[in-house]
């Protein structure tokens, strides 16, 4: 008995579909709950390297400081190359100024202009920054460019130390213009 080519796919094509069906379902253990055999349960020490975030609070950073002056040479030697030496120029985001200009046609968009706390700050640089080595940055050299940048925007004097203690406390220009998520499924601190 010969079949068309296209019988022949659809026989093909059903096998594919079958093989597919019969590997994606769970084994099923003798207790009865679907156990798949693949990877295994994460150390908490593995679970401790990926939780590296920081809440708006604070809750989460490292110890350790950082100053303007500091922060200076650490931003010229890791951030300046995309932001610029006064991180106004570019070519990527700037990061300095901007403000007053949320309301305007063209708004810029900076940390000085609207981001809504400086703890995300520390945050962003610590997780994605620099874009060529990420987590490269020592908690000490994150907490120096965050100083350097919130000076840069003048909301922090030049002799400030930010550490844990101090970062969660400034005052961004931007607190007050962003709108809190009303939808029930969103997780409250």
């Amino acid at each position: 008995m010969f079949m068309s080519r296209y019988q022949a796919c659809g026989v093909v094509f059903g096998i594919g579909l079958g093989l597919v069906a019969l590997w994606t379902l769970p084994v099923v253990a003798d207790e009865g709950e679907g156990v798949y055999h693949i990877g295994r349960q994460a150390t908490g020490a593995e679970i401790q390297a990926w939780n590296i975030d920081i809440s708006p609070t604070g809750e989460g950073l490292p110890p350790g400081q950082g100053t303007v002056s500091r922060g200076a040479a650490v931003y010229a030697a890791t951030c300046a190359v995309c932001h610029g030496a006064t991180g106004m120029e570019g070519p990527m985001t700037k990061l300095v100024g901007g403000q007053g200009t949320l309301t305007t046609n063209h708004p810029v968009k900076t940390v000085g202009s609207y981001w809504p706390y400086a703890t995300t700050l520390y945050d962003f640089i610590y997780r994605a920054m620099p874009l060529t080595a990420p987590q490269s940055l020592t908690p000490d050299e994150v907490y120096s460019v965050v100083a350097w940048l919130l000076f840069r925007n003048r909301i922090i004097p030049e002799n400030t130390v930010i550490d844990a203690k101090t970062l969660p406390v400034i005052r961004m220009p931007n607190r007050g213009g962003f709108v809190s998520d009303t939808w029930p499924d969103v997780y409250r601190r």
